[in-house]
């Protein structure tokens, strides 16, 4: 088969790879479209350590079922499909308590970071453990099924942070998880729902999907008008989509007393935080990692069109035009969002 290998840091090449043979509790898809996650962008380069060469990427991916293992039931040939990047064992305390996404033996595919290597879904087939499929509609096209994986990050953050109709949001950074972030809160009855990002064109894109007000600052000045346009109060809740020390900061100074910061984005290994206005303010900190159940909801929503994903989608390539697209990405090209590979096209 085809395969996109990273065989060293920052070299990507098509590959002819054997075709995976599945176990008895696992399937195999032919892939039919794989979306270039930041997290892959940053394993291109070795930046992450979570993606050591040689190996095959890509976890946003859907695809149809072309061989099923012994075990397998409620799955057959010829099922659209998607599937959880997280490989979680169903079997430890986490997962029993629903809490996949925090499963003590957690692998995620197209990852190999020391302790597992698990090719992905930048190949005409990848082998997925039944457990972590899903069904997908006959409609539901597959690119837009490359997205799921994405929303349901942003379905998780806004449930755990226990977000209630009615309350005011900010969402710092309108990347993809910040965009799909906003579509969620929105949709989970929050209002108003403000974004702020130092990219005026992002913003554009933010009120086209729904942003109730846009905030073209970053630092103090975010954090006044935050204050201002809260009557003296600041947000509600607060989601943190970029993951470094000043955006984090901001989340923290521009949520009410009382109030909930999520924190999403995670480019920094560190941040500093300023400990004095959380503990007297008695902020909640909230991490959210992955997602936890939330696929069959994430299908819905875009299926009926609460959560909009066409619009996110720069571009659909083939595997051949991989490498192009992700020298762009690595650039940091200004306003490229998901760029779809199709393999199985």
């Amino acid at each position: 088969m085809k395969a996109l290998l990273l065989s060293e840091y920052s070299h990507l090449e098509i590959a002819d790879l054997p075709q995976p043979e599945i176990g008895g509790d696992e399937v195999l898809v032919r892939v039919g479209a794989c979306g270039i996650c930041g997290s892959d962008v940053h394993g291109f380069d070795g930046s992450s350590g979570r993606r050591i060469p040689p190996i095959v990427m890509g976890h946003e991916a859907a695809g149809t079922v072309t061989a099923v293992g012994k075990e397998v039931t409620g799955y057959q040939t010829g099922d659209r499909v998607t599937f959880d990047s997280t490989v979680y064992c169903g079997k430890c305390r986490f997962c029993l308590r629903g809490e996949a996404n925090l499963c003590d033996n957690r692998e995620v595919i197209g990852v190999s970071c020391g302790d597992y290597r698990r090719h992905g879904a930048f190949a005409e087939y990848v082998v997925i453990p039944a457990r972590i499929l899903y069904h997908l509609p006959e409609a539901f096209a597959f690119a837009e099924a490359a997205m799921l994986e994405a929303v349901s990050v942003a379905l998780h953050a806004v449930r755990v942070s226990e977000a209630r109709a009615g309350d005011s949001a900010l969402v710092i950074g309108a990347g993809m998880i910040g965009l799909l972030t906003l579509q969620a809160a929105r949709a989970a009855g929050c209002s108003p729902v403000y974004i702020a990002d130092v990219d005026a064109t992002r913003l554009e894109l933010a009120r086209k999907l729904g942003a109730d007000g846009t905030l073209l600052r970053s630092g103090g000045e975010l954090v006044s008008e935050m204050i201002k346009l809260t009557s003296g109060q600041g947000a509600d809740v607060s989601y943190e989509a970029v993951g470094r020390n000043e955006t984090v900061t901001a989340a923290i100074e521009a949520t009410r007393k009382g109030g909930t910061v999520t924190l999403i984005g995670n480019i920094q290994p560190e941040v500093t935080i300023p400990l004095q206005k959380v503990v007297s303010r008695q902020l909640r900190l909230q991490g959210s990692c992955a997602s936890a159940g939330e696929y069959p909801q994430a299908i819905e929503m875009i299926a009926d069109g609460r959560i909009k994903v066409k619009p996110l989608i720069t571009a659909m390539a083939s595997l051949e035009e991989g490498p192009r697209w992700f020298e762009r990405l690595h650039a940091g090209e200004p306003n490229l969002m998901k760029v779809v590979l199709t393999p199985g096209a």
